[in-house]
């Protein structure tokens, strides 16, 4: 297993660091301007979010010569290909305050690419392999203008430059919290157009982490947030994006102090919350394990191995957990906290420490058959298809018990059905 965390500007193999993390390390050796990181392979990112303290150790002490606070990305390996876009299914963490806290981000990154919409949007792209999660780390800018720029218009596909901006954060023209400014600028940096949008609020970093929505002063909400001097400097980049990477960029830019930072560059696309403690006195994983209906046949060593692939994840208040009809790769055992099944709309059951869903996702690629929500702050313990498959694959016997398992619920259910049948006639 090759456990890496290196500067941006020693990225290069997408196969340990992902596209995202190759591509800003190509920016860097290239001179084109951006914040200072470190890339994380997907090794050392699912070590991270399994609780090895060696690998948190490691990752801590590289962060710890960037200055703070932190965005964390995730860069998968297949995350940013001309062919599909995880834009808005792989999250980032923006403002994480300090080096300490960067191991929780790097969990919910690993557990976005592993979360049911992703899954599902994999399953549409025709990409259902396990997830190879990269993340990158970098200082987080203080931006006072921020945006999108496409170097090949991506509606009408003409061959000019198309820009979207607004004032602090880029997160509010991603996000479709304004409308934004928008530029039209001919390859050779000719000014097409330029229409101001309605900028009411900038997203800024808010000092106890995270971000918040700030108004904008009103004779800034109609205001374009780019002069021709900073246009000028948009298209130089733009140029030198297609010199490195190719043509058809999708680019994030911030303009902070003065100067023009590459956020991220990838192909054009074709057309946390802290949970309650845990139990004084809780069953170890091993004995939770075994209390799941699909791993009762199993002995405390084979319950062992399943818990050991085990990884903590946590849900807010009110969040969805999974959802009906939605693919799904991850079985939950809750820890802590409650959540309320739904089945067509209507509440079917609630959840409680030792309760579980979602074991059925492990063995075949079907749709979830429930919507589960968390009436609380909710602590999980996660084990997902990719984990759990070469396990079975490499142990004969536990998939025998876990083959006789099914066979046995699959008998109940038929003697429930032809004792309902029966009692009907």
């Amino acid at each position: 297993m090759t456990r890496l965390a290196v500067p941006l500007e020693e990225a290069s193999e997408i196969s340990l660091f992902g596209s995202k993390a190759t591509g800003l390390g190509e920016a860097a050796r290239a001179g084109i301007s951006l914040p200072p990181g470190v890339a994380l392979s997907g090794d050392l990112v699912d070590a991270v979010a399994s609780g090895d303290e060696e690998a948190s150790k490691q990752v801590g002490e590289l962060v710890r010569s960037l200055s703070c606070p932190l965005a964390v990305r995730s860069s998968a390996v297949d995350e940013d290909g001309a062919e599909a876009s995880f834009a808005g299914q792989h999250i980032t963490l923006l403002n994480v305050p300090t080096p300490e806290d960067v191991e929780s981000a790097v969990k919910e990154v690993w557990w976005s690419a592993n979360s049911d919409s992703a899954i599902t949007y994999r399953q549409r792209v025709g990409l259902f392999t396990r997830p190879s999660v990269g993340v990158v780390v970098q200082s987080l800018l203080d931006p006072d203008v921020a945006g999108v720029m496409f170097t090949k218009n991506p509606i009408t596909g003409a061959d000019e430059r198309m820009i979207e901006a607004s004032w602090g954060l880029g997160e509010a023209v991603v996000a479709g919290q304004v409308i934004p400014d928008n530029f039209r600028l001919t390859r050779s940096g000719e000014v097409l157009e330029r229409r101001p949008g309605r900028k009411d609020v900038a997203v800024r970093r808010a000092p106890e982490g995270g971000t918040i929505e700030d108004p904008v002063a009103p004779e800034l909400v109609e205001k374009l947030c780019l002069d021709d001097g900073q246009l000028a400097e948009m298209s130089r980049l733009a140029d030198r994006c297609e010199e490195v990477y190719g043509p058809g960029r999708d680019i994030e830019f911030a303009f902070a102090d003065g100067r023009l930072y590459l956020l991220q560059c990838r192909a054009v696309t074709r057309a946390g919350a802290t949970g309650p403690a845990k139990p004084e006195s809780p069953p170890t994983p091993a004995e939770s394990i075994q209390q799941v209906d699909l791993f009762g046949g199993l002995s405390k060593r084979e319950a062992a191995k399943v818990a050991a692939l085990l990884k903590e994840r946590r849900f807010a208040r009110g969040e969805t957990v999974v959802k009906e009809g939605s693919g799904g790769s991850a079985f939950y055992l809750i820890v802590s906290g409650r959540a309320t099944v739904f089945v067509a709309g209507k509440q079917r059951a609630t959840l409680g420490p030792g309760d579980y869903f979602g074991e059925i996702s492990l063995i075949d690629e079907g749709e979830r058959s429930a919507t589960v929500t968390a009436d609380t702050d909710l602590v999980c313990d996660g084990l997902t298809y990719w984990d759990f498959r070469p396990l079975v694959q490499s142990n004969a016997m536990l998939g025998w018990k876990l083959l006789q398992s099914l066979a046995r619920k699959l008998r109940r259910n038929e003697q429930e059905l032809a004792a309902e049948r029966e009692g009907r006639s």
